[in-house]
Order: C-alpha cells, then sequence, then structure tokens
C-alpha cells in the first residue's frame, strides 16, 4: 500500500464564491471529509502535493493520511471534480475510513506477461481488455495499489474471468460476493481479424468484372 500524505486546512469561508476565490489564489484546492461517524468538514488541500499525488495511479486506490491543522485524518478519494477544459482541480471528496471495518475501492488491474503471452506471440492472437479496474472490499491495512493477472500463458480462445484473478489475503471481490452469476468477463484472446486491404478489394472486383463478361460472350 502506498504511502501518502496531505495538508490541509479548515475552511470557514465557504459557498461557491468563497471556493472561486480559494482557486483564483491558486494555492489550495476547496474540498470535503465526511464519515467516520462524524460531521462533514470543508477543508482546503495544498495544491502543490495534491497535484503531485494524483499523477501516481495508486493514490486513488490507497489510503492517504490528511493532516488538517496537524490532526491526522485517515481517507480515501471519492470523487475528484475536474474542470471542464482546463487542467484543473475544482473540488475534492474524500471519505474517512476506519481500520477495524471494511471498505470498497476500485483498484486497477493490470495485464502482465503480453509480450510472451503464446496467444499472441505464436497464435497471431490480440488481446482484448474488458475491465480495467476491479471492486473489492477489504480492511485499509489490506489495501492493494492494483491487482495483477498474468497471461503469459494464455492461448487463442481464452477468457479470464473474475475468478481467475489471484487476491491478496484479506481481499475480496465485490461482484464474486453476489454470487458465480456475477463472475464477469476481464480479458480474452481471440484470433487477429484479417483486414482485406484495398488492393484486394480492387482485384475481387475485377475477377468479378472479368468473370461476367465471359459468361456474356459464352451466351453469345
Amino acid at each position: 500500500m502506498s504511502d501518502f500524505s496531505l495538508k490541509a486546512s479548515v475552511r470557514n469561508d465557504l459557498g461557491k464564491g468563497a471556493s472561486r476565490r480559494l482557486r483564483r489564489a491558486n494555492e489550495q484546492v476547496p474540498a470535503v471529509v465526511y464519515g467516520g461517524n462524524k460531521d462533514a468538514q470543508s477543508i482546503a488541500v495544498e495544491k502543490t502535493a495534491f497535484y503531485k499525488a494524483i499523477e501516481d495511479e495508486s493514490f486513488f486506490s490507497s489510503v492517504i493520511t490528511l493532516v488538517i491543522e496537524g490532526k491526522e485524518e485517515q481517507v480515501v478519494v471519492r470523487d475528484l471534480q475536474r474542470h471542464p477544459y482546463k487542467p484543473l482541480l475544482t473540488h475534492a471528496d474524500f471519505l474517512r475510513v476506519d481500520a477495524t471495518h471494511e471498505i470498497t475501492m476500485n483498484v486497477p488491474l493490470h495485464v502482465t506477461g503480453e509480450e510472451a503471452c503464446v496467444g499472441i506471440k505464436d497464435q497471431d492472437g490480440e488481446l482484448h481488455v474488458l475491465a480495467n479496474e476491479v471492486a473489492i472490499s477489504c480492511l485499509p491495512k489490506d489495501l492493494p495499489d492494483y491487482l495483477e493477472i498474468d497471461i503469459s500463458n494464455a492461448e487463442v480462445g481464452t477468457t479470464l474471468h473474475l475468478s481467475d484473478l489471484t487476491l491478496p489475503a484479506g481481499v475480496t471481490s465485490v461482484d464474486l460476493s453476489h454470487g458465480e452469476d456475477h463472475d464477469n468477463a476481464i480479458l480474452s484472446i481471440t484470433k487477429m481479424k484479417v483486414r482485406a486491404t484495398e488492393d484486394d478489394e480492387d482485384e475481387g472486383g475485377e475477377s468479378e468484372s472479368g468473370s461476367e463478361g465471359e459468361e456474356d460472350n459464352s451466351a453469345e
């Protein structure tokens, strides 16, 4: 599990106007932290560290230490709101977590072994990734940065499902907890489709045209 820490301050000046002023100052990002049987609290997160953290994929599937005016809160990201066309964060939602209670998160799925994959390297297959994230449930201490599946030995015609994943200790699949009917496919390897080139199509057209001409001559 990655180690992320962000500094924040309590935000008493609330409302859309206050948020706009905060963003214009360009030093903090307006946010809210909620959950954990406590009241929701409006905060402002130090911008530079926040922007650097979101460059790391694992940030979104990690327990984050939020230091609010010296007091630490363990949280996860629940939502990030972005400017429609500028590379700016406009608001963030953080959920408090309790070390003794399981949390549900979506974590990235990484596919490994593609270069050595039998179906791709030796059988002219192509990989189709059907899920980029997997919903899991676990205690905060067991939260993985990502899940991994190796396709080195997978052949053409292979379809792998959630049940084919090896989950870390203490981690369960949310979908599989609802029964076998929810054992969704996560990737497949199929025979690569051969696409006709323009030259092939032209030759095909000429051949058909020639055949028709021969039939007409023979009829005469």
